[in-house]
């Protein structure tokens, strides 16, 4: 048996695609027509003030890569809230059965790292670990903890995902490690976990399975010392109670025991009104859900222009466009062939010109990242969970 995935050759070759896509190919090259277009992918037309943030344009850029087309881009890491986010200037045949791959690679990845955008900015000070790949199809896996990495997030769990992102997975202990040495025997696990793992593993104890909290938090200490970087909380909700309290329970209980360095992490079915809620007892989080089970971003690709006319369906605006940031944060939505707002900063940079990668848009995650943190502070975004008000 075969697993049931879209391998990158069908992507790549075009058959990742909607079939109404190739009967318009059919009758295109049928009728003789291949007129020269200008599309732009757009999620809201003018600008609302309920920014998401831009990501999936490295796999865009490969996939349009060696296409007889001219792309701009708004760069990845970038806050958007109207407009375009890519414009497609060639033959429409050159891209045409590309749509449906090219509108997930940017829909799903920006509708993630808008989500893990919440988080980062729900606790800004706090370590935040991407937990959520178990969630998802592990195909997805790479472009969930990449599009967490844009937005911020310090690290992420899946180990192949950080294959192929080039970064490093980490992570601490499951339930089921501490199980399998059976009920009471909690310190042969963290203690075999100390022997076995790399020594630049953080010692990260899992306190929750069989105890109170409180209790398996002491006793990890005490069983590792000085070797014991954090203990972790992951209560079950029907047995969490007061989380907060919990929480501050463990921090009493290690300091009074001398324990003041072991920091405590906790995860567990978080959202950014948890985080900001213990941003100031906790040390750490793993966020699961929120971030891997967002919703993509609505976006779709239109014909604007056709043969250098403006052209565009009812319900969208015509006209090649651009998009620019304000000195205040805004976002502004022109013709291309107009001015821009004075002091105001262009979006949309070349991507591809005649199939071809030029160097305007870095698209690599630390870049990204520093684009969103940027952003996200000139534009306000998160600024009450973030007490940036």
């Amino acid at each position: 048996m075969e697993f049931d995935i879209v391998g990158p050759d069908a992507i790549a070759e075009g058959s990742a695609t909607d079939a109404y896509f190739d009967r318009t190919e059919t009758t295109l090259r049928h009728a003789g027509r291949n007129p020269r277009v200008v599309a732009e992918v757009t999620a809201d037309q003018f600008p609302d003030g309920d920014y998401e943030l831009l990501a999936g344009v490295k796999d865009a850029a490969a996939l349009l890569e060696g296409r007889d087309v001219d792309v701009d881009v708004v760069p990845p890491g970038r806050l958007f809230d109207g407009g375009p986010v890519m414009r497609i200037e060639g033959e429409y045949l050159e891209f045409a059965r590309f749509e449906t791959s090219l509108l997930g690679f940017l829909s799903h990845a920006s509708g993630v790292a808008t989500a893990a955008l919440d988080v980062r900015r729900a606790a800004p000070d706090s370590t935040v670990l991407s937990f959520g790949a178990r969630h998802v199809h592990p195909s997805i896996a790479a472009m969930i903890e990449r599009s967490a990495l844009v937005a911020g997030l310090d690290g992420f769990s899946h180990v192949a995902a950080g294959a192929v992102i080039g970064r490093e997975a980490g992570g601490t202990m499951p339930h089921a490690l501490l199980i399998c040495f059976g009920r009471g025997n909690q310190e042969q696990a963290w203690q075999a976990f100390d022997d076995a793992v790399d020594e630049d593993v953080p010692r990260v104890a899992l306190c929750d399975t069989y105890s109170d909290e409180t209790d398996e938090a002491l006793r990890a200490a005490e069983a590792l010392g000085d070797r014991l970087d954090s203990v972790r909380l992951d209560t079950t909700g029907s047995r969490r109670g007061d989380f907060r309290h919990i929480i501050r329970e463990v921090r009493w209980t290690l300091d009074a025991y001398g324990h003041e360095d072991v920091d405590i992490f906790v995860s567990g079915g978080l959202d950014p009104s948890d985080l900001v809620e213990l941003r100031d007892v906790a040390d750490g989080f793993g966020v699961g859900g929120y971030v891997s089970n967002a919703d993509p971003v609505d976006f779709a690709l239109d014909i604007v222009e056709l043969d250098g006319e403006p052209a565009a369906k009812r319900g969208k605006l015509t006209g090649a466009k651009a998009v620019y940031r304000t000195a205040d944060g805004g976002h502004h939505v022109g013709l291309r062939d107009r001015s821009g707002p004075e002091d105001s900063e262009t979006l949309l940079r070349p991507l591809l010109r005649d199939g071809e990668l030029v160097d305007d848009v870095d698209l690599g995650i630390d870049a990204a990242v520093e684009r969103a943190a940027r952003d996200a502070e000139l534009c306000g975004y998160g600024a009450d969970a973030a007490g940036n008000e």
